[in-house]
């Protein structure tokens, strides 16, 4: 990608920079055993761990959010979470290495996430390496969440930048058509969150990642 198209590189927060499964799917668990359930691995909540309060009580309960008492449900799980959304949520390996490297190319990058505010600031601001990010959006800053495309707007917006200028990564197939309707060029990070059943070959992203890291030799072939 040339250099005077390129400026900044966006990315989905759970799944793509942070591994947060752990915790989010210890919220839904907690909430399995104050009921009497028995409790379920890690390993069935990690799949669906991009998909937020929708996927981890779709696990823990096999509820979606049309059914009945879902909204009660959803905010015991927030409480759960936000309680101890900070004990082991972690970049994945590489991530501050690639955010290094991207500030050292001179290019400017950002979270663009569904995650609402109320969990997202205190995230970021318990991450080191985040404080460089210049943007930070969240699912409820605008109208509109992901897959609509005004987050992407809106951090590009923040940046200065028109939206062509700007590549957006994620591991969830709504990040590449967000990104896609925003006009950015996409890369899909497979090794995040996409769940046994996804496919990241029929997202038509533009390039896909099997590491942090490995956006690097992306953007130089791009």
């Amino acid at each position: 990608m040339a250099d005077d198209m390129l400026r900044a590189v966006l990315f989905d927060l759970d799944g793509t920079l942070v591994d947060s499964a752990p915790e989010l799917g210890a919220a839904a668990d907690k909430m399995r055993t104050d009921r009497g359930l028995p409790s379920l691995p890690l390993a069935r909540y990690r799949p669906m761990a991009g998909a937020g309060a929708r996927g981890m009580l779709g696990i823990a309960f096999d509820i979606t959010p049309q059914s009945p008492g879902f909204e009660a449900l959803r905010e015991e799980f927030f409480v759960n979470y936000e309680a101890r959304m900070l004990l082991n949520t972690h970049v994945f390996d590489g991530v501050a290495e690639l955010i290094d490297s991207l500030t050292r190319r001179g290019l400017a990058w950002g979270i663009v996430t569904n995650k609402s505010k109320r969990f997202t600031d205190p995230l970021a601001r318990s991450i080191p390496v985040f404080a460089s990010a210049g943007a930070v959006v969240s699912g409820d800053t605008t109208p509109h969440a992901k897959p609509h495309p005004e987050p992407l707007f809106e951090a590009a917006r923040r940046l200065g930048l028109a939206p062509a200028q700007c590549i957006y990564v994620g591991d969830d197939e709504r990040d590449i058509v967000a990104g896609r309707a925003a006009g950015m060029r996409t890369v899909a990070a497979t090794y995040g969150y996409m769940g046994a059943q996804a496919d990241a070959a029929l997202w038509q992203a533009d390039g896909a990642i099997d590491s942090p890291m490995a956006l690097l030799q992306w953007l130089n072939r791009a």
